[in-house]
């Protein structure tokens, strides 16, 4: 008997986010596995809020055909609630990010957090950061299974991309001068401010660091640059395509991602690093929350200590020091990244705990894939 699934995702493209990649892709390569219905928010942010309901109506009128219901967060699992009311034997299964945890409205908390997310079946968490959050918040650790995101290992992948390439995105730059990558939402949690008054004046003059994305710590960052005086030095280049991303991690010579803690605000997991060292460019990381899940030291990336101004300071000129060791570093990096987080294996997780959930749920014996 095959795996009947209903996926219900309101994080989906044309929103753009690492949540909204993740989603799309799990919708696709869980079918694999098992046969996937979709029924996602094609619409962008203006249907946002009117889809939590309409997935309710309509997951509730399609749930009895399906084998599980498996949510793309932990907003919806007011839908997994609602669909445990009417079908109890029904598995209904969550992927859980850490700000579905910690997000810090009165109402939320008291609904969402303690009484719909505790209800549904399993939650895959991202990051094992997240589970711990969870636990803190009064949600069993048994509910818990970890599977890390999932990447295609060749859609960000092209060594054709050239310095020209790179210059056509960021404008003139010598091929004496070093580029450090960071890309991604812009959320306090990055670092990036941090970075830029910390760490940055103290490194070579001779370095670029370039900035590519967007988000609410913005204003702070320009202040961190007008502080520094590092105008020239650093290039905000607000949000960028794929094609343009894809460009700037498969030529510039280094991603750093220096987290710094938030109260509240964990990060999950970490996807565009993880994305950045499937080019095959070395990766430095703090060693903090779900990044410690995605990134094993000396293997696909580099640990510094968070707010650590001197180890971030060490961990980036040795890796700068030597051009044919850095490269080298990159490609088993990237050889480790795509072992490890390839989707065809992480597709193949989820279907296993859904399968178990399912078996759980319903007291039957396990469906054969």
């Amino acid at each position: 008997m095959s795996l009947r699934v209903l996926f219900i995702s309101r994080a989906y493209p044309p929103i753009v986010g690492g949540i909204e990649n993740q989603n799309a892709a799990l919708s696709v390569w869980l079918k694999e596995h098992a046969k996937v219905t979709t029924l996602a928010n094609r619409f962008g942010k203006k249907f946002l809020p009117i889809f939590l309901p309409y997935a309710l109506c309509r997951a509730l009128f399609m749930a009895r055909s399906f084998d599980a219901v498996l949510l793309g967060d932990g907003v919806l699992s007011v839908v997994g609630w609602a669909v445990k009311i009417f079908f109890p034997k029904k598995a209904v299964l969550s992927v859980i990010h850490g700000l579905d945890i910690t997000y810090p409205l009165f109402l939320y908390q008291a609904l969402w957090v303690r009484v719909f997310i505790p209800k549904l079946d399993a939650l895959i968490a991202v990051g094992n950061e997240t589970i711990a959050v969870g636990e803190n918040h009064g949600i069993a650790k048994e509910k818990f299974e970890f599977v890390p995101n999932g990447i295609d290992p060749e859609q960000h992948y092209n060594p054709n991309f050239t310095h020209n390439d790179l210059e056509g995105i960021i404008g003139d730059v010598r091929k004496d001068q070093t580029v450090i990558l960071t890309a991604g939402r812009l959320a306090h949690r990055k670092g990036v401010a941090w970075f830029i008054r910390n760490v940055l004046p103290s490194l070579s003059k001779e370095i670029i660091y370039v900035v590519a994305g967007d988000g609410s710590d913005r204003d702070a960052i320009r202040s961190a640059v007008e502080e520094t005086k590092t105008f020239e030095r650093v290039k905000l280049l607000g949000y960028v395509s794929d094609r343009a991303r894809d460009i700037l991690m498969n030529t510039c010579d280094l991603f750093v991602q220096p987290n710094i803690p938030v109260p509240g605000d964990v990060e999950g997991f970490g996807i565009t690093p993880i994305e950045a060292a499937s080019c095959g460019i070395p990766v430095i990381v703090s060693r903090l929350e779900g990044l410690k899940d995605a990134f094993t030291d000396n293997k696909n990336g580099i640990f510094a200590e968070p707010e650590d101004a001197n180890d971030w300071k060490e961990k980036i000129e040795r890796m700068l020091s030597d051009k044919s060791a850095r490269k080298a570093f990159g490609e088993r990096a990237r050889h480790y990244t795509a072992e490890h987080y390839n989707w065809k294996t992480i597709s193949a997780c989820y279907a296993g705990i859904i399968k178990k959930t399912v078996a759980q749920t319903t007291g039957e014996r396990e469906l054969h894939l």
